[in-house]
């Protein structure tokens, strides 16, 4: 069935950015997609005889031989005073760590957990782990107590570093429900007091301890990573990955966010994700490049301050705090000029067209939207720097990896669908970050494969181009009267509308047409939710959509329910509208 592209189709391409200021890293796709090898790519990282690796080799090792007084994170306060860690002076303190694992008997393929901010004691846990072979488990700090208790307990924690504020708050009241958590370093934010019975004084702890530590080299599939993810279709699930990922990582980091060893990078995601790790650390780190970060949250005057005075090169952010800065009008980025900044990336959620376009008007350059999820373990699809942007497409494959639109038949294989055909994201299995597991579920995994493909949950297209264009999770298209409606499309358009803030859509079932098409509005400030405007709101998306597709119903609501990494509830919508059980909510915005 091909989907309706009456919003999208709306935008003309385009072209390849004119503020470039170096020659793309990926200029050639198809010639780049015809010779890129992923064994040639490990090889050359690790340069190794007896292929055995370790994710710190190629994210600190290396460039902290070859340039130990570069910058590698600049943390910026609220005074916008900047304090520098040099690649030689991250890789002391990584290696003081990793010798402090060692000396509370940390072995290779314990869990080491984090629940901290944007300070610098989390690069230094993060290195320092895999350093020596443990797993390294991020936690949300904004998490309650329950959710924490949760994910320690299922990933069997031996350790754990947060601050003194944040065990007081979240981790005190579930400490004895945790067996298998020996040791809990503090991060203290204050120099004096006592700290909580049972734990210890991190820097304290490693003080005196060598900083010098020779990283454990491992098999190329030894588990390094365990992220949970963000729970938008149910119960979140440990997602294991292992130290070949810093391969995807990093031709990730250089074919798809363009970074250069000269590039300062911001990348705006919270530590406590998989993106906050994955391309907030290791893969800018992989690349030499200077990480900017922010001890701050989202403030738009604050964020534009910060990219003009910091020079920042390539800038990483979600779809939801650049619809925060669009609402805030584009007055406040013309106060500042960025002439080093050459390419705005996307990801979390589908980035609507507007969004896209809303770069063009703000910086000159549009905002290119990257696809991939916990599971794959770093960006699979992409709009490349290099390469015409449509807006509204999720862009096309990276090189090395091989991703159709596919349908499982009944008989139990997998059908390749022809361009515009709507199915199911499918990749080949192969590419060096896709998980091995799901911790302590293995059925689970199984049945994300099918014939050879994983199966991503996401629905989607791919154009005559090449190009993928979203259309929804799997169980959030819906299927009314014989048309196969994209909530996404439909959001696209309801956005449009000038009091609409933002939207979501959901199917609710219906005896005749099977299900129907319910919107979620959340209203910019001046609008109040009435009849009229809801009357106004469902004639503009008819006239968009046509009558088959718009809204039968439109709701208004105070704000959209999201999980703590910006992305829309819908499950959540759902069962609300039908009355069943909430489920897990762990990862919901307290104000949802």
């Amino acid at each position: 069935m091909q989907p309706a592209k009456t919003t999208l189709a709306r935008f003309s391409p385009i072209e390849k950015s004119l503020r470039t200021v170096r020659a793309a890293n990926l200029w050639d796709y198809e010639a780049m997609c015809r010779h890129f090898s992923w064994d040639q790519l490990r090889a050359d990282l690790f340069d190794r005889s007896d292929d055995k690796m370790n994710i710190a080799m190629v994210a600190i090792d290396g460039h902290a031989k070859l340039t130990p007084n570069k910058p590698a994170v600049r943390f910026v306060d609220a005074e916008f005073t900047r304090t520098e860690l040099t690649y030689g002076e991250l890789l002391r303190s990584a290696n003081r760590f990793a010798n402090l694992l060692r000396l509370v008997a940390i072995e290779p393929g314990a869990v080491v957990a984090s629940l901290l901010g944007r300070c610098p004691e989390l690069y230094s846990t993060v290195l320092g782990t895999l350093k020596c072979g443990a797993i390294f488990a991020p936690l949300f700090a904004a998490f309650g107590p329950e959710p924490i208790r949760s994910r320690l307990e299922l990933a069997g924690a031996r350790v754990l570093v947060t601050t003194q504020h944040l065990y007081e708050r979240k981790v005190a009241p579930i400490r004895s429900t945790l067996p298998t958590l020996r040791h809990i370093f503090i991060v203290r934010e204050v120099a004096e007091g006592e700290l909580p019975h049972g734990t210890q004084d991190l820097t304290q702890a490693m003080s005196g301890l060598s900083e010098t530590f020779e990283t454990v080299p491992l098999s190329a599939d030894t588990p390094a990573l365990l992220h949970f993810t963000s729970g938008t279709t149910g119960k979140p699930k440990g997602v294991v990955h292992v130290h070949d990922a810093i391969v995807a990582h990093h031709a990730s980091a250089r074919l798809a966010l363009d970074l250069h060893p000269q590039d300062v990078f911001w990348c705006t995601a919270d530590p406590g994700w998989v993106t906050g790790i994955s391309y907030g650390v290791l893969a800018p780190l992989s690349c030499g490049v200077t990480l900017l970060v922010d001890r701050e949250e989202l403030d738009v005057e604050r964020w534009y301050r910060l990219l003009a005075e910091n020079e920042v090169n390539v800038w990483y952010t979600a779809p939801t705090a650049i619809r925060m800065l669009m609402k805030a009008g584009l007055e406040p980025v013309k106060r500042h000029t960025y002439p080093a900044l050459r390419l705005i990336a996307s990801v979390g959620e589908p980035l609507n067209p507007e969004a896209v376009m809303w770069g063009m008007g703000a910086f000159g350059m549009p905002v290119h939207d990257t696809w991939w999820q916990t599971e794959t373990g770093a960006i699979m699809i992409a709009n490349f720097l290099s390469q015409t942007v449509w807006p509204g497409a999720m862009g096309r494959p990276m090189p090395g990896v091989h991703a159709e639109i596919g349908r499982r038949r009944d008989d139990g294989t997998v059908e390749i669908l022809a361009p515009n055909e709507v199915g199911e994201i499918v990749l080949r299995p192969g590419w060096p970050s896709m998980f091995s597991g799901y911790l302590n579920n293995e059925q689970r995994y199984q049945e994300s494969f099918t014939n050879g493909w994983y199966f991503s949950g996401d629905q989607a297209y791919r154009d005559e181009h090449g190009y993928f264009w979203f259309i929804g999770r799997t169980d959030d298209v819906i299927k009314s009267s014989g048309h196969l409606i994209s909530p996404f499309e439909v959001e696209c358009a309801l956005n449009l509308h000038p009091a609409v803030m933002q939207s979501a859509v959901i199917g609710l079932p219906d005896p005749v047409a099977g299900q129907v098409v319910q919107a979620i509005v959340e209203l910019r400030p001046d609008y109040a939710g009435d009849d009229e405007l809801r009357r106004s709101i469902m004639a503009h998306a008819r006239r968009s959509l046509g009558a088959a597709i718009a809204p039968r119903g439109i709701d208004f609501v105070v704000s959209l329910p999201r999980t703590r990494s910006g992305k829309i509830m819908r499950r959540l919508l759902r069962v609300r509208a039908l009355g069943l059980p909430e489920g897990d909510l762990s990862t919901l915005e307290p104000s949802a």
